[in-house]
């Protein structure tokens, strides 16, 4: 079977879940026309996570795009309907061997900040992550037709991911 850079990528996220004590089980969020989702798997049957992974950070920079286009953002809906508040968000950092987790509603609060923002919704939206050594994660969206203007910034520990799979419910 060929291996694609999601089976690696993902990998990393799914090794930290397995390892976690009170993982049971993992299986592939099943799509509605019947395929595997590439993107979410069920973790213990009431939890679901929606994996993206950035390869790099932007250029002279310590941070990472994360683009969210419309069959993702409809997947995402899809996945909120099934399991209402435990869905989450893993965003991949490889370079920076970081792992940030975002609960669905979460990424939503900054989408609908960036549609306040910019007066209307879009296609598409990129969510940053600022590594910076030794510190919390940055995560946030940029301002509409503002250059290095952040909308506003969520802190997110470093520990948090896998831990808030398995402790919180999502918001």
């Amino acid at each position: 079977m060929k291996i694609n850079d999601d089976h690696l990528y993902h990998g990393a996220a799914l090794i930290q879940i397995a390892e976690y004590p009170t993982f049971k089980a993992i299986n592939p969020f099943k799509l509605d026309n019947g395929s595997n989702s590439r993107s979410s798997y069920v973790i213990n049957t009431d939890t679901v996570v929606y994996l993206k992974y950035a390869s790099k950070p932007k250029k002279n920079s310590n941070e990472y795009l994360f683009t969210f286009t419309e069959p993702h953002l409809k997947e995402l809906k899809d996945l909120e309907k099934k399991f209402k508040s435990k869905v989450f968000v893993v965003l991949i950092c490889l370079e920076a061997h970081e792992i940030c987790a975002l609960t669905l509603a979460e990424l939503n609060e900054h989408i609908k900040g960036r549609e306040i923002a910019k007066g209307e919704s879009e296609p598409n939206y990129q969510i940053v992550i600022s590594v910076n050594a030794g510190k919390a994660f940055r995560v946030y969206m940029n301002d509409p037709g503002k250059r290095n203007k952040a909308l506003k910034k969520q802190t997110v520990k470093r520990n948090h991911f896998p831990k808030v799979i398995f402790e919180q419910t999502a918001q």
